[in-house]
């Protein structure tokens, strides 16, 4: 069957959508599979895939009920999906690929939840924050030369994206966790940005199958997460415009459109720190 322009199918090419491709092009009819169907799915290519209590992960309609919905996850290992929502069919596709770092994340929402009640501090507090939105629209930047990354950290847009453009096409892989990004890629709108967590590795790892790199890749931020402290602030999050990553739009084949400080905004510089001459 021929995917049609508004099936799951149909963005199992697109850039940005690798990590969850394979599995979007099962999907060629236009309706969403329901619960059941991404239940048997991440049984099938993620078998091991549970909450952070160790439950099997499984997705059901939402309870009836108010819930809290990580403790729910937590305790259960029952994601609540609405039928039919994309939003909630590319969490699903989130857990097939990202099993052990979606596991860490509910550890830690539901550790730092405890820890905060225990205190009597009102609140979610910052590091649930920066989970979830790292959840919601995670990328990580994996490149094998250093000089990327710190470009792009550093604001300097015009230089990693255009000047060194083969270079960073060369080197360094998008790879895309939030499943509300890929929600908003379907439609790709004007200021579209990522939170990013940059990593460097060795040449070596770009040479691996891709969903060696996933897998691997998956792995390292679960340990980072549960045994580096990793995402204790957003502030850890660095902004990403994603129309500037090559491929994602026709538009971005020129210099000048990453001089456009609406969307590539310069680095602040702090209030209390006078650049130098």
């Amino acid at each position: 069957m021929t995917a049609g322009p508004d099936t799951p199918a149909a963005f199992a090419a697109r850039p940005l959508f690798e990590p969850i491709a394979a599995l979007l092009a099962r999907f060629t009819a236009p309706a969403l599979p329901d619960a059941l169907q991404l239940t048997a799915l991440i049984r099938e290519v993620a078998p091991a895939a549970a909450s952070g209590s160790g439950q099997p992960i499984r997705f059901v309609p939402p309870p009836a009920q108010g819930h809290a919905y990580e403790d729910h996850i937590f305790t259960t290992g029952a994601v609540p999906t609405r039928a039919y929502d994309w939003h909630d069919f590319f969490n699903a596709l989130a857990w097939c690929v990202w099993p052990r770092t979606k596991a860490a994340c509910n550890i830690l929402h539901r550790r730092e939840r405890e820890a905060r009640i225990a205190a009597g501090l009102p609140g979610r507090g910052l590091r649930r924050d920066a989970l979830t939105q790292f959840d919601e629209c995670g990328i990580v930047v994996v490149s094998s030369d250093p000089e990327i990354p710190a470009s792009l950290a550093a604001h300097a847009w015009e230089e990693a994206f255009w000047t060194r453009r083969a270079h960073l096409i060369q080197t360094t892989r998008f790879i895309v966790l939030g499943h509300g990004t890929w929600d908003q890629l379907r439609e790709p709108f004007f200021g579209l940005c990522g939170k990013a967590l940059y990593r460097v590795v060795d040449a070596g790892w770009l040479a691996r199958p891709a969903a060696e790199r996933q897998a691997e890749t998956d792995a390292w931020l679960a340990a980072q997460l549960l045994d580096s402290g990793l995402l204790r602030t957003p502030r850890e999050l660095a902004p990403l415009p994603l129309l500037g990553i090559p491929g994602i739009t026709p538009e971005n084949e020129c210099a000048s459109y990453y001089r456009d400080t609406r969307q590539f905004r310069p680095k602040r510089v702090p209030a209390n720190k006078i650049p130098a001459d």
